[in-house]
């Protein structure tokens, strides 16, 4: 349910933005990626499945809910601490972020909120930004570039994934063929469609997680 290597991919991102700051702090980064894994990896993910069961588990709707619930709730009580110790504009962030977990995966107000657009914003750089913040209180302008930099790539990634899952989750057959110039005819198959993009997203979710734990390392040394 908690999809292990795009969660990784994305508590990435709270990587790059906590390494764009000048001065890092390893107890403010752990505490901020315990609280997007909470948000992101439990409570995210656990809305998802309740929503529309993607990928077709049996667990009850009420414990559904009660992983959500939890990871939400415990998130933003993280989040509120981290605002006393750090700064109160980190306050925003908390509410923001615990907004677009609702809004995204519960799809309010018909959807507006579930899109390619508040996914990038919402898993791209909104993560980048509060790990910079969530540093020392202030946002620098090495930290936008990572932000949009961020951006981009849950751009990709959402690009590359939203046709595997629609043959994975809503496709009954696949079927048809290629022809080649010299005459070769090469039948179309799912797993055409599908080896491709899913090999590229695994490579990109493991190469970015080490990326930003190589990056975090080397300010940290």
């Amino acid at each position: 349910m908690l999809h292990p290597p795009y969660t990784a991919w994305h508590l990435s991102f709270v990587l790059f933005g906590a390494a764009s700051s000048r001065v890092m702090s390893g107890p403010h980064l752990a505490a901020t990626v315990v609280a997007f894994f909470l948000a992101v990896g439990l409570g995210a993910h656990a809305l998802d499945e309740f929503m529309g069961r993607p990928l077709g588990t049996r667990i009850a709707d009420r414990t559904l809910q009660a992983i959500a619930g939890f990871g939400v709730i415990a998130a933003v009580v993280l989040g509120v601490a981290g605002a006393v110790e750090v700064t109160l504009w980190l306050l925003p962030f908390i509410a923001f972020g615990a907004f677009i977990v609702l809004a995204y995966n519960l799809e309010f107000f018909d959807g507006r909120f579930h899109n390619d657009l508040w996914f990038a914003v919402s898993w791209g750089a909104f993560p980048a930004l509060t790990g910079a913040i969530a540093q020392n209180g202030s946002l620098t302008w090495q930290a936008l570039f990572v932000a949009a930099g961020c951006l981009l790539l849950a751009v990709a990634q959402r690009r590359l994934s939203t046709p595997v899952r629609r043959i994975r989750r809503r496709a009954t057959a696949v079927a048809g063929s290629i022809t080649l110039e010299d005459g070769t005819v090469v039948e179309i198959d799912e797993g055409m469609f599908l080896r491709s993009p899913e090999a590229a997203l695994r490579a990109l979710s493991i190469g970015i997680t080490l990326l930003a734990v190589g990056l975090v390392l080397v300010r940290l040394a």
